[in-house]
């Protein structure tokens, strides 16, 4: 099909997520006109894909932006439990500056745009009077918002309840431009402070016409029910498809009548799940000794309950985890395995986690790849999704509003073997 327009961008030769192959897209203004095989049309830029897979970017919807890079400081979590990181991140805390603080976030923003990471639903600590992480990370908000979607989450770290002045603390956050209502019930005193602060916390939500996203009942306890809170919370308030339960390790833990009675529940109240496969097989388990529990929450259950499910990065070299790299494939890639999600649709599904999902949970404007949609994008060496998850490959390309913003070069293996190829392609099946 000819066009009859400029373009400022054509994309050909390209495989969708959806399957579809040999596609064009075609970008204009900053977003995509048209969307079909065989587009030809006059562009100022064109980039042939060569079949391989071009998706929507990459979504993060759970990561710690404030603490993120700060691995050492002030010491090594020894133990790699999550209490010794809460403790060492309250060590930190008096030592942060504003400058340290934006640096580490741009730093990791670097990161993410050269991974094809776009947007970053991110925790903020606001138990802090002076709020110096929140002011750090709106201004890293601002300088971020030409090549990346950042949300903030007014994060109460030691408990909305707990922590003296947290709840005016998050409400002055939410006063001065953070985007989601956050919390913590299982780290509150006791299990009824924890219901508390759930019903506090969505009220201010609803009041003020915003989301939810708790960390909630990130414990190996199956009696932390704090899920079920959330859920009566959305379903009173009416937050139906506004509230997030991030971790929900407990119910990696709970039997299986219980959770057949929370996951309608769930359901009815349109609950969004987060689970953190990195950081959830890290630190999960830790009282175990064998068998040992994988502690990441219920996924493929939630998923066929008609529950939106992403999943999140969570940390990257912080007091919590010294590992990673802003790369949304690697959290997929153990999601397969932890959830033990193999057939190709369930891997599909964990790539869904990584993009789609996320971006339903965010309410992301735009996103997508349809026709009237932002033109933001990854070209990857890869064929498909699943390959994707397997090869963990390089982003050939990522592109945000019709502008190329990072580039990689692809992935060469040159053999010097008697009798055997010189190119490893680990993207072709081996022909018998």
């Amino acid at each position: 099909m000819l066009l009859p327009i400029m373009l400022d961008l054509l994309i050909t030769h390209a495989t969708l997520p959806d399957g579809r192959t040999d596609m064009s897209l075609a970008v204009r203004d900053g977003r995509y006109v048209a969307i079909e095989a065989g587009l030809a049309a006059p562009a100022a830029h064109t980039l042939d894909a060569q079949g391989h897979l071009f998706t929507s970017p990459f979504v993060d919807a759970h990561f710690h932006m404030d603490a993120t890079l700060s691995y050492g400081l002030p010491r090594v979590n020894q133990s790699g439990t999550l209490l010794e990181g809460i403790a060492l991140w309250g060590e930190l805390k008096p030592h942060l500056t504003f400058d340290a603080l934006v640096q580490r976030a741009l730093g990791y923003c670097d990161w993410a745009v050269a991974q094809g990471l776009l947007a970053i639903r991110t925790h903020v600590d606001v138990c802090d009077e002076r709020l110096l992480a929140v002011q750090a990370l709106l201004q890293v908000k601002k300088t971020v918002a030409p090549y990346l979607d950042l949300q903030l989450v007014a994060f109460p770290q030691d408990g909305v309840l707990r922590s003296p002045g947290a709840l005016h603390h998050l409400q002055r956050a939410l006063d001065i431009g953070v985007d989601v209502v956050g919390g913590i019930p299982h780290f509150e005193r006791t299990m009824a402070e924890g219901a508390a602060s759930v019903r506090t916390l969505c009220e201010i939500a609803a009041q003020r016409g915003l989301r939810v996203d708790m960390h909630c009942d990130e414990t190996d306890d199956p009696m932390s029910r704090h899920v079920e809170t959330l859920a009566f919370e959305a379903q009173r308030l009416g937050l139906h498809g506004r509230v997030t339960g991030s971790h929900l390790t407990s119910m990696h833990s709970m039997d299986n009548y219980y959770v057949s009675k929370l996951l309608p529940l769930m359901a009815e109240a349109q609950l969004h799940v987060v689970a953190n496969p990195l950081i959830n097989i890290t630190i999960q388990g830790r009282h175990d000794t064998y068998p040992k529990r994988r502690g990441m929450t219920r996924v493929p259950e939630q998923l066929a309950a008609g529950l939106t499910v992403a999943f999140g990065h969570d940390c990257v070299m912080d007091p919590w985890y010294s590992l990673g790299a802003a790369d949304m494939l690697q959290v997929a890639h153990m999601g397969v395995h932890v959830a033990q999600m193999t057939s190709q649709a369930a891997m599909r599904q964990c790539f869904d986690a990584i993009t789609t999902a996320p971006a339903r949970i965010l309410g992301l404007e735009g996103y997508g790849l349809q026709v009237g949609c932002h033109a933001d994008g990854v070209l990857l060496q890869a064929r498909d999704a699943v390959e994707a998850i397997r090869l963990l490959p390089p982003r050939l390309c990522v592109i945000r509003r019709g502008r190329v913003v990072a580039q990689t070069a692809p992935r060469v293996a040159h053999l010097q073997l008697a009798g055997r190829p010189n190119a490893i392609d680990w993207t072709l099946p081996i022909q018998a």
